[in-house]
């Protein structure tokens, strides 16, 4: 089964940064949020991919990603799509979106919690210790 539709996050806020740059006045706002989102989207993307079939909406455990961008941050898909999702949201430059996209971001914080809980119970001392060495 394909899974192309796992990408839609991605693509969502994507579009959400090419229509700040085509659409929002020129600020500096603009230019440092885009320059961060543009930095962060490559990332989030790699995170992506090097997590492969192991990546789920649902927290599981079929194997631990240790490789990579895993090798540093047990969190990188988290990270860089948060860190894009806000830049963008920044770079659209209507705070009251922005306002609730921050109020929203604890579900990132309980989805990375349930996942931890699901590889410790999976993995055990190679999840402590891989844990051990990653950041975030």
């Amino acid at each position: 089964m394909k899974r192309w539709w796992l990408w839609g996050d991605v693509a969502f806020y994507l579009a959400l940064l090419l229509f700040a740059v085509w659409k929002r006045p020129h600020t500096p706002t603009l230019a440092v949020a885009a320059g961060v989102a543009a930095a962060s989207f490559p990332l989030w993307v790699l995170a992506r991919l090097q997590l492969g079939p192991a990546f789920s909406f649902h927290a599981r455990a079929d194997h631990l990603v240790t490789t990579g961008l895993y090798s540093r941050f047990r969190h990188p898909v988290y990270l860089f799509g948060s860190i894009a999702g806000v830049a963008s949201l920044v770079a659209l430059q209507v705070w009251w979106v922005l306002v609730v996209a921050l109020l929203l971001s604890p579900i990132t914080i309980v989805r990375a919690t349930r996942e931890e809980r699901v590889l410790r119970a999976s993995f055990g001392k190679e999840y402590e210790r891989w844990r051990q060495r990653t950041w975030c």
